[in-house]
């Protein structure tokens, strides 16, 4: 299910280990997903939370759920917590 999300939030000055943990896994598949002609960037991290865009050729694939499972399995197994990973709709927001 995709979620109007409110738009990017700024990241600290000082980034968390838990944040670095979970843009670490992101980037880690990334390659795999720009080679097939899609991408996955973070949105938010909210409580147990973290929202992610997909873009171009995931936001149609019939695999992008099996892909978000993994990329969450992942996570979880990097930061030994339960956390859900949640796609959210619309264009990346400007940043100023």
């Amino acid at each position: 299910m995709l979620v109007e999300s409110q738009g990017i939030v700024e990241a600290p000055a000082q980034m968390s280990e838990r944040e670095r943990i979970i843009r670490a896994v992101i980037e880690e598949v990334r390659p795999n997903l720009k080679r097939d002609g899609g991408d996955c960037e973070l949105v938010e991290i909210d409580g147990n939370k973290i929202m992610v865009r997909l873009a171009g050729a995931c936001i149609f694939c019939k695999l992008a759920s099996a892909t978000l499972e993994g990329i969450q399995a992942r996570m979880i197994e990097k930061l030994g917590e339960f956390v859900r990973l949640v796609p959210v709709a619309g264009a990346p927001k400007a940043r100023h």
